[in-house]
């Protein structure tokens, strides 16, 4: 059965969540609004190409070191479903963790 809800309380607002859930939305409202190919051009760019973070040579143009797309990937989503699931995943079990750890460290996490 997939979970839809905890039934865990939590002290204090997830801040850090929601804007999470927030940017993420909007990066995906972004990438699904744009034409196809500038939105593959994204996906490319921003997404993490494993080989070309071990090898170190980026083979698309990219306005940062191959690096940084450890976080930039985490933003980009293929669909719908996809955006969805994660987005939900992360408000039942994000706002736990992040009153566990304090807004603070949940960032670093």
């Amino acid at each position: 059965m997939i979970p839809l809800r905890d039934n865990i309380r939590t002290r204090r607002f997830p801040v850090v969540t929601v804007a999470l859930i927030v940017a993420n939305v909007a990066v995906f409202l972004y990438q699904f609004l744009l034409l196809p190919e500038s939105a593959q051009r994204i996906i490319f760019q921003y997404g993490l190409i494993p080989r070309e973070l071990t090898s170190g040579v980026a083979h698309v143009p990219r306005p940062f070191p191959s690096e940084m797309t450890v976080v930039t990937s985490m933003f980009v989503h293929g669909g719908l479903f996809h955006v969805a699931g994660n987005m939900l995943y992360l408000w039942i079990f994000g706002n736990n963790v992040e009153d566990a750890m304090g807004p603070s460290r949940f960032v670093g996490f």
